[in-house]
């Protein structure tokens, strides 16, 4: 018989979101997580590991209840004992993924998509942000598009999380990126992501956006601290600014914001219900 070595939950993304889970698994202390997308439905879910306790029962019935408090249905929250091949089971749900016209990210696990000149390397971690959530890849579709024109002399990723974003732009030619986190574990996820990928960037612990300002400016965080940091994010900017983390239901909230910070509107992308709005100075 097999050593038990986890337990799993697993919460359908449509039914949670980043933040709340981020909560969730903090309150339990979670050994790790990830956002996985299985790659014959295409559904999406957040997934966490934790440590199994001595009653397993207990367990679940706690992971359980605390997720009903916080809204989640009965029949979206999926607890698993999982055994010694937990660790490399997961990689199932994972595949390379082509953004764009030339972007491709994908974990080490998964073979190089021969037809992308610019290959991102990821795994998943403790830090979101993998290109599978429409805002990210709404962000790096946006980012793509800047760079193709001409790659920005100064970039900074706003609530940066894993670095996707800014690694990318990297790979693409932006030069003196900086990223933002009020996460230890995304500081550190940004600067182990960047030298995989042989991306250089700073790396910083803050939730406020520093008084000098870049040519580009990505933020893909949530609409309320978009809100929030409207007047220092807003100042931040040289040229061009791409927000996201936003439902389309919100745009209008936000553009109006942005423009009363002397912003103008350039276009707006969609993809389901998530939408990223991009603005120029």
């Amino acid at each position: 018989m097999q050593n038990v070595t986890c337990v799993e939950l697993r919460i359908p993304v449509k039914a949670i979101d980043e933040e709340t889970f981020a909560q969730l698994k903090a309150a339990f202390m979670a050994l790790g997580g990830s956002e996985e997308s299985n790659v014959l439905t295409g559904e999406a879910a957040h997934v966490a590991w934790f440590e199994v306790s001595n009653n397993q029962q207990e367990q679940y019935l706690r992971l359980k209840t605390a997720a009903q408090v916080l809204g989640i249905n009965e029949q979206d929250i999926h607890i698993a004992t999982l055994n010694d091949d937990w660790a490399t089971a997961w990689q199932d749900h994972w595949t390379a993924m082509p953004i764009g016209k030339s972007l491709c990210v994908r974990p080490s696990f998964c073979e190089v998509l021969p037809d992308r000149g610019v290959d991102v390397v990821l795994d998943p971690g403790q830090a979101f942000g993998t290109g599978t959530h429409p805002t990210t890849y709404l962000c790096l579709e946006a980012i793509e598009d800047y760079c193709l024109k001409q790659p920005p002399q100064s970039l900074l990723d706003m609530g940066a999380g894993s670095g996707l974003l800014a690694i990318a732009a990297g790979k693409m030619g932006a030069k003196n990126i900086v990223c933002i986190d009020y996460d230890p574990l995304s500081v550190e996820a940004c600067e182990v992501n960047a030298n995989i990928n042989d991306v250089s960037l700073d790396s910083i612990l803050g939730d406020t956006p520093p008084s000098h300002t870049f040519e580009l400016v990505v933020a893909n965080i949530l609409f309320q601290p978009l809100l929030d940091m409207v007047q220092p994010l807003a100042a931040s900017v040289e040229k061009h600014l791409i927000l996201s983390g936003i439902l389309d239901s919100q745009v209008e909230a936000l553009i109006t914001a942005y423009q009363n910070q002397g912003l103008t509107h350039a276009c707006t992308r969609l993809k389901e219900e998530w939408a990223v709005v991009e603005l120029i100075r």
